[in-house]
């Protein structure tokens, strides 16, 4: 029997995924099938089988990956000297700017309302994502970062819809204004966030397009 070398194994484990989310980025969770991401990824279906058993499993890895992105961001944010700032540019470059986290975020939850499968792999996703920001929170909350006073697994909840929503916007309005939209954000999640001694301290005038700090002149 031919050993298998782990390290090539998983190498083109990673190759077999990317090729996979390209075509769902280009086709869709439903429209792309097994054919397409064989193309793809330049392998016969029987050869896909030795590393992937179907769809599904192509996109259980998918999303694994995914978490175990989320919770590296999690740990960097957590190590951040302001976690709601360092919150606020995660969000802009993951959510607002990246434009293959929006297509493949709306089309799962599209193809989760019709295809009760895909609705579980979603449903366990949420699950784990809720537990980490449980656990961020709780966190954040211990280092006097966040407000103690809210609870955390309601508030993941609305941080995830707040993720979710920041990921349609560029889509719902091309034209978006990222900068502005970010300013707003930010407001919002100081205000939501920041515990109430630092609130003031935290929200300063700030220019709706840039999202710096305004500068106030005195008069003489």
């Amino acid at each position: 029997m031919r050993k298998v070398d782990p390290v090539k194994h998983e190498q083109k484990r990673r190759e077999i995924l990317d090729a996979a989310i390209r075509c769902f980025i280009r086709d869709g969770f439903r429209g792309a099938s097994t054919t397409d991401i064989c193309a793809e990824a330049g392998i016969s279906p029987g050869h896909l089988y030795h590393y992937f058993p179907s769809k599904m499993a192509i996109i259980e890895a998918m999303i694994d990956l995914g978490l175990a992105r989320s919770a590296e961001r999690f740990e960097k944010i957590l190590s951040a000297p302001d976690v709601i700032e360092a919150l606020l540019a995660d969000i802009e470059e993951s959510s607002l700017r990246l434009r293959p986290a929006q297509i493949l975020n709306l089309d799962g939850l599209a193809e989760a309302a019709r295809n009760p499968e895909f609705a579980k792999t979603i449903e366990r996703h949420t699950r784990a994502v809720r537990r980490m920001w449980g656990d961020f929170l709780r966190r954040a909350q211990s280092q006097g970062r966040v407000d103690p006073g809210l609870d955390p697994d309601a508030t993941a909840n609305i941080l995830i819809a707040i993720i979710d929503g920041s990921r349609a916007m560029p889509i719902r309005n091309p034209k978006l204004d990222i900068k502005q939209s970010a300013a707003h954000l930010r407001t919002m999640l100081v205000r939501f966030l920041r515990p109430l001694d630092a609130r003031s301290v935290a929200i300063k005038p700030r220019n709706q397009k840039t999202g710096r700090p305004l500068r106030l002149v005195r008069k003489r």
